[in-house]
């Protein structure tokens, strides 16, 4: 975040503090239950906003030297991501294109060479066809025609971009919109992988999605963990698009009151959390980022899978090695059993079928552009905004 910003966010967070203000949207918006429910919905937002739209898959990180891979089924299309001898970050469908076997089954390593455990096609991290067992049984075949299939796929700004569909159209700068020139100044790319998370949740995967849009609940949701060391109910709020930037207000802010402003360090005062449609959340914070994924679980409207990253800076790793366990210890456990688990009972709320519509208030402008960002993408009406 380039310094004159984080001098703008720093200093609007201590507005809000000094006034005991936060963000105000001017009005609440009444969002339809049916939004958690409709399987005929869900099956809109699985086919729009997964198997045919672009994702993040990880971040530099998660393939930090040649030869490394990652393989990813979450979007209705097996994936196997490796960056190849030369360096490069490359996808493919992770099918066999003999009979279509699923060709690599762990999750992350290191090879060269991939065999598919049917009947031993093997293929090099650059996706061609290297061997096939008794060639001359089989029959004369073209292997240039039977590489695996490759992806579209970019490696921007330490994100892993790919599109599930071989036809698909990637354009990092329409998916980042107004973050192209934000992005480069924090060197996602230098962050180092130290572990991941995933838990299995009876929710929609809206509802997960919803859990990192405001700071109204820390103070009693989190009374016992986030709320020692964040002010709940403050934050800053700012669109890119599609995408959001909101930052959580940390109480060692205060300390910056003392120092200069070219001292200031956004770090120091906020956690900045960043939204990237349509199921990303990229915190940062002084010690890394957590990435989290949300996927729903198609025919399930009511199952969502999160898949959490937990990545640190390497200076971090070098003067306080014990912090990025403590924040998978803390911050992790913190959406799994808090967030999450008042999600959960939202989700028996909505299928009850009593309540027909839940409230986004003022200031919690990011569950207004959540919803209406969803709704824009589907061809539908944005929900208006109406007095309180």
């Amino acid at each position: 975040m380039q310094k004159s910003e984080q001098i703008r966010v720093l200093k609007a967070m201590m507005g809000h503090l000094d006034a005991k203000t936060n963000v105000d949207v001017g009005g609440v918006i009444r969002n339809p239950a049916s939004a958690y429910t409709d399987p005929a919905r869900a099956e809109q937002e699985w086919e729009h906003f997964f198997r045919a739209y672009p994702q993040i898959i990880g971040l530099t990180g998660d393939l930090p030297e040649p030869d490394n891979f990652i393989t990813r089924n979450d979007f209705g299309v097996p994936l196997l991501a490796t960056r190849d001898g030369s360096g490069r970050f490359r996808a493919f469908a992770n099918v066999c294109r003999h009979r279509g076997t699923i060709v690599e089954s762990e999750e992350r390593g290191k090879k060269r060479a991939f065999s598919c455990p049917f009947h031993g096609w093997t293929y090099n991290a650059e996706g061609e066809l290297a061997g096939i067992p008794q060639e001359g049984q089989f029959g004369e075949i073209d292997k240039k025609a039977h590489c695996l299939i490759e992806l579209p796929s970019e490696e921007r700004f330490g994100f892993l971009f790919v599109h599930p569909q071989p036809d698909g159209e990637l354009d990092t700068d329409a998916l980042l919109a107004g973050l192209v020139d934000e992005f480069p100044t924090w060197r996602f790319e230098q962050l180092v992988l130290c572990d991941e998370d995933v838990y299995e949740s009876s929710m929609n995967w809206k509802l997960a999605n919803d859990t990192y849009g405001e700071s109204y609940h820390f103070n009693l949701l989190h009374k016992n963990t986030l709320a020692l060391t964040f002010y709940g109910n403050c934050q800053t709020y700012d669109t890119y698009g599609r995408n959001h930037r909101m930052g959580l207000c940390l109480k060692n802010i205060d300390t910056l009151r003392e120092l200069s402003e070219d001292q200031w360090h956004v770090n120091l005062g906020a956690f900045s959390i960043y939204y990237l449609f349509p199921n990303i959340q990229a915190i940062v914070g002084h010690n890394g980022m957590s990435l989290v994924r949300i996927y729903p679980v198609p025919g399930e409207v009511g199952k969502s899978v999160t898949k959490i990253s937990f990545y640190a800076w390497p200076t971090t790793l070098s003067d306080r090695p014990e912090a990025q366990d403590e924040i998978q210890r803390n911050f992790g456990a913190t959406i799994r059993d808090e967030d999450y688990m008042v999600a959960a009972l939202s989700q028996i709320g909505a299928d009850s079928g009593v309540q027909k519509e839940v409230v986004f208030g003022r200031n919690e402008p990011a569950l207004h552009h959540y919803h209406n960002t969803y709704r824009e993408a589907l061809g539908l009406e944005a929900l208006p905004l109406l007095d309180a």
